[in-house]
């Protein structure tokens, strides 16, 4: 499964492994556009674009009524005839409607939101949640029917509870990216039929989710010529997965206010050595000064490749 800076390559490169009945859990936090997604995946394998001919897609909600699925569908321009809509919470209830069509592919958004009768627990509850996707798993690999899951991620960072349930799916995606960003990141943290080094790159429009061509350009902000602007900004290059990326690190030092930091998108310990080193090596007087540190468009900085842009980026501002 090669998530590429395509969706729909995305698609056929997810949908190699989908044939023999797998379970692929995509989560994200709340209003991220997994639902977006989702129904985007649902049009275009129900079209068959190079994997076939039409054939039927059923797409259940747990979270909205069938009127509220189309009127997003018609938002995005989707009119295909092979996708089905169906509102439900009761998975015997799923099962016994998708059975005698044989979709090509079901979908449910989301697994919070559906239950089991003889489960007597509380929709979205660890027990109700991982009995739901067992039923599921056995009947994707009865059925040969490949399941999308959508996954809402809880405050511990975890999809529909403990990680314990995530061994049980096939692949795992997780939908990333900030409320106030229209950009999203599409990768892979699990995939039992091969790599999870690709990422998908993704702007949210009107139209649902649009291929980024030149990702680097989301991580830049805009560049002014005036230094006064510049100064605490610097530019890293750094890879994710096997994509290379240009992303900018932006730091603020106020002096008189104590020494506090405040960090978004760069580990805390990292930030932490490399004040260090430049207080002791650089002979930097950072104790009396309130550091800002933050990496644009909210990527998480992991590698070690961008701590010489951040040490450049306090500099910078510090000597400013």
């Amino acid at each position: 499964m090669k998530l590429l800076g395509c969706l729909v390559v995305v698609l056929y490169q997810v949908y190699d492994c989908w044939y023999t009945g797998s379970l692929v859990l995509v989560g994200g936090d709340p209003g991220v556009g997994k639902s977006t997604l989702l129904l985007q995946m649902a049009a275009i394998i129900a079209e068959g674009h190079d994997v076939g001919e039409p054939a039927p897609v059923v797409y259940v909600s747990g979270e909205e009524s069938v009127e509220q699925i189309g009127n997003r569908a018609d938002q995005m321009e989707i009119g295909t005839e092979e996708l089905f809509l169906y509102s439900s919470t009761d998975v015997e209830d799923i099962l016994e409607k998708v059975q005698p069509l044989s979709p090509r592919v079901l979908i449910i958004d989301s697994i919070q939101t559906v239950y089991l009768k003889k489960v007597n627990r509380r929709a979205g509850g660890l027990i109700q949640v991982k009995e739901c996707i067992l039923a599921l798993l056995r009947f994707a690999k009865k059925s040969n029917i490949p399941i999308l899951l959508a996954g809402h991620v809880t405050k511990s960072g975890d999809i529909a509870g403990p990680r314990v349930l995530q061994h049980i799916v096939d692949a795992v995606l997780y939908v990333e990216g900030e409320k106030c960003s229209s950009y999203r990141l599409l990768r892979a943290v699990k995939n039992r039929f091969g790599s999870i080094d690709e990422l998908g790159v993704f702007e949210m429009s009107q139209l649902g989710l649009q291929v980024v061509s030149k990702p680097s350009q989301m991580f830049l902000s805009e560049q002014h010529s005036d230094s006064d602007v510049l100064a605490g900004l610097a530019v890293a290059v750094i890879m994710d997965g096997t994509r290379t990326f240009v992303t900018e690190i932006q730091a603020l030092c106020l002096s008189g206010y104590g020494f506090s930091k405040h960090v978004h998108g760069i580990k805390a310990s990292r930030a932490d050595m490399i004040i260090a080193v430049l207080m002791e090596q650089a002979g930097l007087q950072l104790r009396e000064n309130a550091l800002f540190l933050n990496v644009v468009s909210g990527v998480a900085l992991k590698e070690t490749s961008g701590d010489l842009a951040v040490a450049a980026a306090i500099c910078s501002r510090h000597v400013f």
